[in-house]
């Protein structure tokens, strides 16, 4: 994981506080309990990629809403009013962590004084995660299977305590969700079979760092772990030579990320007569509509490692 010269801007925390003052005020005014006493489990998250292996690994037991869609990025997200309804009627509250979701943090440790809340990503041994040159955390863990595996079992581990009469079943449910994920380990060995000057993944910020240490591939991000670092004039010149240098046949674009950085980047590869081409778009910080392959987690992970082996291999000429 490499990060091209970018500076971090100062979180804008101090935005949650308004938020997180009306969210307090209606806090006992949910209706989990009824929710429970029907036989469901009410659970609110910030990103899909907790939501929707929840939704599958609890089943009919669960009720779990995302407050972060397809195209959301997390890094800049506000809370709604529509997600204060969300928070109030949850019986539990489960975000990523690790700096991801910056201007509610607050606010959860605040809610966290009325429901069970969990930043799941957070139950990760403190030496399986990457940090940038400047010290901070990567929270784009869910690019590691086997992190993310452990992330998603520390949620079920809260829900079997707190609702034990249901543990049977939500255990069950995760030691078959967690078969999947083995068999989408497999299916993401295809990209070991990339030429070793072929391995480097260009995107425009630095969400696959994970994913490049899991499957040997170098990965650059214009922007830093956070797209509220600034892309400077820098940070393009120097991707572009290392383009040159490496003969690297295509850069991507991510669906919850401006493209124009990425743009710029191959406009300038051209100019050096270079024809990077672009690879296609991956999901990094936000997955697909709902409904769709890529609105899952398994399915976006697929669509990621199709679309880097086929745009880097050539096999998609």
């Amino acid at each position: 994981m490499r990060r091209l010269g970018s500076k971090l801007k100062t979180p804008a925390w101090m935005l949650a506080l308004g938020w997180l003052a009306m969210v307090l005020s209606g806090c006992s005014g949910g209706d989990g309990g009824t929710a429970q006493s029907e036989g469901k489990i009410r659970i609110t998250t910030t990103i899909a990629q907790i939501a929707e292996p929840l939704s599958a690994i609890g089943g009919d037991r669960v009720i779990v809403e995302s407050l972060m869609g397809p195209g959301v990025d997390p890094h800049l997200y506000q809370a709604t009013q529509g997600d204060i309804r969300k928070l109030q009627e949850a019986d539990f509250l489960f975000y990523n962590g690790l700096h991801l979701e910056a201007n509610m943090v607050k606010a959860f440790e605040q809610l966290g004084k009325e429901k069970p809340v969990l930043a799941i990503a957070e139950a990760i041994p403190e030496e399986k995660l990457l940090r940038d040159e400047e010290g901070a955390v990567d929270p784009h863990v869910w690019f590691d299977v086997d992190l993310w595996q452990t992330a998603l079992d520390a949620a079920v581990e809260l829900l079997k305590k707190e609702v034990p009469q249901f543990a049977d079943e939500l255990e069950a449910g995760k030691r078959a969700y967690f078969d999947r994920l083995a068999e989408l380990k497999e299916d993401a060995a295809v990209l070991a079979q990339l030429p070793e000057e072929r391995r480097v993944l260009v995107t425009a910020h630095d969400a696959f760092g994970y994913f490049g240490r899991a499957h040997g591939i170098e990965v650059v991000g214009l922007q830093g772990l956070s797209t509220e670092d600034e892309v400077g004039l820098t940070d393009i010149e120097r991707t572009i030579a290392l383009l040159v240098e490496r003969q690297v046949p295509a850069v991507f674009v991510e669906s919850s990320v401006n493209p124009d950085s990425i743009r710029a980047v191959i406009e300038g590869a051209k100019e050096q007569g270079l024809d990077v081409k672009l690879g296609g778009e991956l999901f990094s910080d936000a997955m697909g509509e709902a409904g769709t392959e890529e609105g899952t987690y398994i399915g976006m992970y697929r669509h990621n490692v199709r679309t880097i082996f086929e745009a880097l291999s050539g096999s998609a000429e």
